[in-house]
């Protein structure tokens, strides 16, 4: 113990002067939290039963649906470690970076909740699934080839509480409030659904949009009331949100991932004569006009180049605007 400081299988605990329990979510830094459990290090403690895994548990984020289903991002403060040296290795990098294991806990009242297959991890409870192709097969055919969806929809029914899969990757949980309040959004980033929300395949509305915008043909149309929890290449924070009123969102690049369902997308040339868009060098730019709001994602570019061979070298080149398109779908969650 140093200064009141205890060093616990590389995680710093501190307990103040008012009895709580803090920890370091990144060693060496002021970046602490309070302890969701209060039991502060428990590493020597062990698990018996589900509850005492849970309260090592905190809330990332929660929300509530009307008929009382509880929608939840939690994550593990820390894994507490490996015997295998170089999973131990990546566990403390991952742990210095601030990067967390995160899970989607939904808890049912009487109600039920849609999850996409291969997305349930456990559950408890008096529960049952039931599988259809949410509405019929030619409505399963063009969810799945259309909007990158799958064909069969998993819904489960009662009450209990399920748990997807973990991932250190982010998600959104976004409320959809009846008619007229859809959402618009890049394939694969609808992962499950509470309430009674719908999922289909919207079309581009132009030609020129969906040759030359880089989005696809169709894209996924979320309807209904509800809370969807949204599979996000960028976290939430990372994420800029632009509320239109009658007005135009320009972007260079397809790392837009979400639109209200008022807003139009086209495709434009950046000037109205075909020599000023080659002088200029943007060429053709993402439109978004109306009213309503946008999701953009600047950082997920960035995060594609990281993964590339070269790294961080990427960014020691002339950063031209011209390589802001990104790769379409989404990579496995990890």
């Amino acid at each position: 113990m140093v200064d009141g400081i205890i060093l616990e299988n590389g995680i710093e605990w501190w307990l103040s002067e008012d009895k709580t329990t803090w920890y370091s979510r990144k060693a060496g830094t002021e970046d602490w939290a309070a302890d969701p459990s209060g039991k502060g290090p428990r590493s020597s403690r062990v698990v018996t039963k589900l509850e005492d895994l849970e309260d090592r548990f905190e809330v990332i984020e929660s929300v509530t649906t009307a008929d009382g289903t509880k929608v939840e991002v939690i994550g593990y403060p820390a894994l507490l470690g490996s015997s295998d040296a170089r999973t131990a290795e990546a566990l403390f990098y991952t742990h210095q970076s601030g990067a967390k294991l995160k899970m989607v806990r939904i808890t049912l009242s009487d109600s039920k909740v849609r999850v996409e297959p291969g997305a349930l991890y456990f559950m408890k409870g008096d529960l049952a699934m039931q599988v259809s192709s949410g509405g019929g097969f030619f409505k399963g055919l063009k969810r799945k080839f259309f909007s990158g969806e799958t064909f069969f929809v998993n819904e489960i029914h009662g009450t209990g509480e399920i748990y997807l899969e973990p991932t250190f990757g982010h998600f959104i949980l976004h409320t959809i409030k009846g008619q007229g309040h859809g959402v618009i959004c890049d394939k694969g980033m609808f992962y499950a659904g509470a309430g009674n929300l719908k999922v289909s395949a919207k079309m581009q509305g132009t030609l020129s949009a969906s040759l030359m915008g880089g989005e696809g043909l169709f894209q996924s149309h979320i309807t209904g009331s509800g809370v969807a929890v949204l599979y996000s290449p960028v976290p939430k924070e990372e994420i800029m949100k632009h509320q239109l009123v009658d007005s135009k969102l320009f972007v260079d690049g397809n790392f837009a991932l979400l639109r209200t369902e008022e807003i139009v997308f086209k495709v434009e040339r950046s000037s109205k004569k075909l020599i000023g868009s080659a002088v200029s060098g943007e060429g053709l730019l993402q439109t978004f006009s109306g009213t309503g709001e946008v999701w953009i994602a600047p950082t997920q570019g960035v995060y594609e180049k990281l993964a590339t061979p070269k790294g961080a070298a990427n960014f020691a080149e002339n950063p031209s605007s011209m390589g802001t398109m990104i790769k379409s779908g989404f990579k496995k969650r990890s």
